[in-house]
């Protein structure tokens, strides 16, 4: 039986989804939960791996079990087996070629920025705190390659994406006493710290260290200006993925 699993969890105290040997992953606390359950050794595939520190509302993961379980008894079981920071929401069975990874199609993340004198204790793992004068701003939509944007190092051989949606918006927000901007993007995949790259890029942007035409250069050359920094993790969360 192959299932659908979607999962929240707050990042603060995990290093990142993927299993990592002696550090506690939001992968590898689903796989020790699930292996119980199985009785049996089993793989858990994610969507997409979250980096350490990074929330996700919506991460979707896939497993195949031998054993015969309804979908609310396996939720039930999984998150009795896990701590309090993951949760997995529901469960779906469904067909045995489903692929947590590969069956995306697209996915939404957003990025919070508290701005203001002051970040409240209820948004500090949620969001990241600049004091500094800010405007919203959106510079980054299309199919580009983002060489200029991701990490430097990386197993991943082809950079180009497109970024299908892209939102900067600004509310009062009542538990911040204050400006809540949120950075929402959507795309087809996307590469390891780029979503920290563009709300860091864009905080710069915002703040007026940079213009349109510096993004666009930075684009077509593959170099990301100084000022343009990958925004701390805390901030980031996985929203949806689209199947």
């Amino acid at each position: 039986m192959n299932f659908k699993l979607l999962i929240q969890y707050d990042g603060t105290d995990f290093h990142g989804w993927q299993i990592q040997n002696e550090l506690r992953t939001v992968q590898g606390e689903l796989t020790q939960a699930l292996s119980i359950i199985e009785g049996r050794e089993v793989n858990v595939h994610g969507s997409g791996r979250t980096d350490a520190g990074v929330h996700a509302e919506g991460q979707v993961a896939s497993v195949s079990l031998e054993r015969m379980i309804t979908v609310n008894k396996l939720r039930a079981a999984i998150n009795g087996n896990v701590g309090k920071d993951v949760r997995v929401l529901q469960v779906d069975e469904v067909d045995e070629d489903f692929h947590a990874r590969y069956s995306a199609v697209s996915k939404t993340y957003i990025y919070r920025v508290v701005n203001g004198p002051a970040i409240s204790p209820f948004w500090v793992r949620y969001a990241y705190h600049d004091a500094r004068d800010m405007d919203a701003s959106e510079v980054f939509l299309g199919k580009h390659d983002w060489t200029a944007f991701s990490a430097a190092q990386s197993d991943v051989e082809d950079r180009v994406r497109t970024i299908t949606k892209l939102h900067v918006t600004e509310t009062v927000d009542s538990r911040a006493r204050g400006r809540l901007i949120e950075i929402e993007a959507g795309a087809d995949g996307f590469l390891r710290y780029m979503v920290r790259a563009v709300a860091g890029t864009l905080m710069a942007v915002g703040r007026g260290e940079l213009d349109d035409e510096m993004i666009r250069r930075a684009i077509e050359n593959g170099v990301r200006p100084t000022e343009a920094v990958t925004a701390p993790a805390c901030g980031l969360t996985l929203m949806n993925v689209e199947y």
